[in-house]
């Protein structure tokens, strides 16, 4: 995604013999600038510009408009949905990944697990077992864990107990966690989506005020097919989807890093062509990660430096300029820097 279609830059200049760019993205920058140093200065060397370069890159994470009929949540930036057309996707990895990505990027995050028969969030973060506390016998704290706040049905009940409620139950749960909940002040809340797209999860759509929504598929065809129901549904409820993250792309062997596409390949690129909407990421199958997120420090907290981890931080950056730029113009035109002498 270019600097134009970002708005990115504020300032550039030629002063004291050196060149002052400064950025301003609508998305944490934890860690861009080095990225970005080398490739704008081989930028302006190429257009003439052999001044050393000073680059400042600031955030700027605004709020974003939610469906007519509801009110953004107090002090809750902007709500992003996860969702899949089906279980078995490894849509609630992809969710705890991307919140705690963006926190170490920058970002004040919190995550709602929204799947109430079927909690992860808590063993991923390794927290089940904890109890939050209720203040004044009205506000629910959420728990924290890694940088970010959380909430789920599961710190409330027995693990080991099935939720045996009907779809109205779920829901009145749902809207309760949600809006009971002292989530402060968040530039991100994640929401953890139960798979499918039946009454439920049509119900929060229509209830939740979500900013904008992530749809998880694998490559498979059969995935794909469910994943489209999926975005149509987010369609149907005038909710925006971000992009697609096609998760399990490829299996990278854990003994010797050979890379296999076990589901096939190409569902996803097919499905953001389809819908002219992006492709987030593609995501390893990696035994590591289940691991990870099984011992409750998801991959981008357990090897933040390692190549898996990266492919989440590149996603989560991308889903965070995907929604800062929803609303602007397409145009993908590398940006033209003017330098002015002072």
């Amino acid at each position: 995604m270019s600097l134009e279609k970002l708005d990115a830059v504020q300032r550039a200049g030629i002063e004291g013999g050196r060149a002052h760019v400064r950025l301003r993205f609508g998305f944490p920058i934890g860690g861009y600038s080095h990225e970005l140093q080398p490739l704008l200065a081989a930028h302006l060397a190429s257009a003439g510009i052999s001044q050393p370069l000073d680059l400042e890159v600031l955030a700027d994470i605004r709020s974003h408009a939610v469906q007519r009929q509801l009110k953004p949540m107090a002090g809750v930036g902007n709500v992003v949905a996860v969702a899949s057309g089906k279980g078995g996707v490894g849509k609630s990895t992809v969710a705890v990944n991307l919140a705690l990505a963006w926190a170490a990027q920058g970002a004040r995050v919190g995550i709602l697990d929204a799947d109430i028969y079927g909690p992860s969030q808590p063993l991923m973060l390794g927290i089940a077992g904890q109890r939050p506390v209720v203040a004044g016998g009205k506000r629910i704290q959420p728990l924290e864990s890694h940088g970010i706040v959380a909430m789920s049905i599961g710190f409330l009940v027995d693990a080991a107990q099935p939720m045996v409620w009907r779809g109205p139950m779920v829901t009145q749960a749902l809207t309760q966690l949600l809006g009971d909940t002292e989530w402060g002040q968040l530039d991100y809340l994640v929401v953890d989506m139960p798979p499918g797209t039946g009454d439920i999860q049509l119900t929060l759509a229509q209830r939740v005020p979500v900013a904008g929504a992530v749809i998880v598929t694998t490559p498979q065809h059969i995935a794909v097919a469910d994943a489209r129901k999926g975005l149509r549904m987010f369609e149907k409820v005038s909710v925006p989807v971000l992009g697609i993250v096609e998760n399990m792309s490829l299996h990278v062997c854990s003994n010797c890093g050979h890379a296999d596409a076990i589901f096939g390949a190409g569902g996803g690129d097919d499905m953001a062509r389809e819908y002219g909407v992006a492709l987030l990421g593609r995501l390893p199958l990696d035994a590591r990660i289940r691991e990870e997120a099984d011992g409750g420090r998801p991959t981008v907290v357990a090897a933040p430096d390692s190549p898996r981890a990266a492919a989440y931080f590149a996603m989560a950056r991308r889903t965070a300029a995907a929604l800062a730029t929803r609303a602007r113009d397409s145009s993908s035109a590398f940006p033209q820097i003017v330098v002015e002498d002072t």
